[in-house]
Protein backbone atom coordinates (compact mmCIF):
# COMPACT_ATOMS: atom_id res chain seq x y z
CA UNK A 1 0.00 0.00 0.00
CA UNK A 2 1.03 3.33 -0.45
CA UNK A 3 1.59 5.58 2.11
CA UNK A 4 0.36 9.25 1.00
CA UNK A 5 2.70 10.74 4.15
CA UNK A 6 5.93 9.23 2.75
CA UNK A 7 5.09 9.97 -0.78
CA UNK A 8 4.63 13.65 -0.38
CA UNK A 9 7.86 13.68 1.92
CA UNK A 10 9.91 12.34 -0.52
CA UNK A 11 8.45 14.60 -3.25
CA UNK A 12 9.43 17.84 -0.96
CA UNK A 13 12.50 16.11 -0.50
CA UNK A 14 13.50 15.14 -4.05
CA UNK A 15 12.28 18.77 -4.84
CA UNK A 16 14.67 20.63 -2.90
CA UNK A 17 17.43 18.32 -3.78
CA UNK A 18 17.31 19.35 -7.58
CA UNK A 19 16.69 22.88 -6.77
CA UNK A 20 18.15 25.06 -4.14
CA UNK A 21 19.93 21.87 -2.07
CA UNK A 22 22.91 21.59 -4.70
CA UNK A 23 24.25 24.87 -3.72
CA UNK A 24 23.32 24.59 -0.37
CA UNK A 25 24.98 21.41 0.42
CA UNK A 26 28.17 22.92 -1.34
CA UNK A 27 27.88 25.78 1.35
CA UNK A 28 27.07 23.41 4.44
CA UNK A 29 30.56 21.97 3.52
CA UNK A 30 32.33 24.59 4.33
CA UNK A 31 32.94 26.53 7.98
CA UNK A 32 31.43 29.39 8.52
CA UNK A 33 34.63 31.47 8.12
CA UNK A 34 36.16 29.59 5.57
CA UNK A 35 33.10 29.88 3.28
CA UNK A 36 32.93 33.55 4.09
CA UNK A 37 36.92 34.02 4.08
CA UNK A 38 36.93 32.31 0.53
CA UNK A 39 33.91 34.84 -0.64
CA UNK A 40 35.54 38.30 0.71
CA UNK A 41 38.89 36.93 -1.19
CA UNK A 42 37.18 36.36 -4.27
CA UNK A 43 35.21 39.86 -3.81
CA UNK A 44 39.17 41.21 -3.43
CA UNK A 45 39.74 40.33 -6.52
CA UNK A 46 36.69 41.57 -8.28
CA UNK A 47 36.69 44.46 -6.67
CA UNK A 48 40.78 45.20 -7.87
CA UNK A 49 39.70 44.25 -11.56
CA UNK A 50 36.93 46.99 -11.39
CA UNK A 51 38.96 49.59 -10.05
CA UNK A 52 41.68 48.76 -12.84
CA UNK A 53 39.06 48.92 -15.20
CA UNK A 54 37.83 52.48 -13.72
CA UNK A 55 41.08 53.92 -13.43
CA UNK A 56 42.04 52.56 -17.10
CA UNK A 57 38.26 54.26 -18.51
CA UNK A 58 39.65 57.43 -16.89
CA UNK A 59 42.62 57.58 -18.08
CA UNK A 60 42.09 56.61 -21.67
CA UNK A 61 39.10 59.40 -21.47
CA UNK A 62 41.01 62.33 -20.11
CA UNK A 63 44.47 60.90 -22.46
CA UNK A 64 45.05 63.79 -24.12
CA UNK A 65 44.32 66.31 -20.94
CA UNK A 66 46.92 64.13 -18.64
CA UNK A 67 49.48 64.21 -21.40
CA UNK A 68 49.36 67.98 -21.53
CA UNK A 69 49.38 68.16 -17.55
CA UNK A 70 51.99 65.48 -16.67
CA UNK A 71 54.89 67.43 -15.91
CA UNK A 72 52.96 70.38 -14.09
CA UNK A 73 50.44 67.57 -11.75
CA UNK A 74 51.71 65.90 -8.78
CA UNK A 75 52.01 62.60 -9.43
CA UNK A 76 52.31 61.11 -6.20
CA UNK A 77 49.01 62.64 -5.09
CA UNK A 78 47.24 61.88 -7.90
CA UNK A 79 48.72 58.10 -6.74
CA UNK A 80 47.41 58.76 -3.22
CA UNK A 81 44.35 60.08 -4.39
CA UNK A 82 43.49 56.89 -6.98
CA UNK A 83 44.49 54.72 -3.82
CA UNK A 84 41.66 55.76 -1.45
CA UNK A 85 38.99 55.90 -4.00
CA UNK A 86 40.33 51.92 -3.96
CA UNK A 87 40.68 51.65 -0.64
CA UNK A 88 37.48 53.22 0.32
CA UNK A 89 35.23 50.95 -2.69
CA UNK A 90 37.74 47.97 -1.27
CA UNK A 91 36.20 48.21 2.19
CA UNK A 92 32.88 49.26 0.97
CA UNK A 93 32.73 46.04 -1.39
CA UNK A 94 34.08 43.67 1.35
CA UNK A 95 31.29 44.68 3.85
CA UNK A 96 28.37 44.52 1.91
CA UNK A 97 29.94 40.75 0.67
CA UNK A 98 30.28 40.09 4.48
CA UNK A 99 26.89 40.44 4.93
CA UNK A 100 25.52 38.93 1.73
CA UNK A 101 27.54 36.00 2.15
CA UNK A 102 26.92 35.51 5.90
CA UNK A 103 22.92 35.84 5.42
CA UNK A 104 23.62 32.96 2.39
CA UNK A 105 25.24 30.88 4.94
CA UNK A 106 23.07 31.10 7.78
CA UNK A 107 19.88 30.78 5.28
CA UNK A 108 21.63 27.43 3.70
CA UNK A 109 22.53 25.93 6.82
CA UNK A 110 18.67 26.46 8.22
CA UNK A 111 17.53 25.14 5.15
CA UNK A 112 19.94 21.85 5.25
CA UNK A 113 18.77 21.37 8.88
CA UNK A 114 14.81 21.50 8.18
CA UNK A 115 15.92 18.84 5.00
CA UNK A 116 18.17 16.53 7.57
CA UNK A 117 15.18 16.91 9.97
CA UNK A 118 12.72 15.49 7.23
CA UNK A 119 15.29 12.87 6.04
CA UNK A 120 15.25 11.43 9.76
CA UNK A 121 11.23 11.78 9.36
CA UNK A 122 10.89 9.82 6.09
CA UNK A 123 13.19 7.28 7.94
CA UNK A 124 11.05 7.01 10.71
CA UNK A 125 7.79 6.49 8.79
CA UNK A 126 9.81 3.87 6.77
CA UNK A 127 11.19 2.24 10.19
CA UNK A 128 7.40 2.39 11.39
CA UNK A 129 5.86 0.51 8.74
CA UNK A 130 8.83 -2.69 9.23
Amino acid sequence: MINEERVILMTKLASYERGPGKKNVIIGNFFRSDYIGFQLLKSIIYATIATAIVVGVYLFYHFEELLAEVYQMDLIEFGKEVLRYYLTSLVIYCGVSYAVYSYRYHKARKNLKNYYQNLRKLNQLYESKE
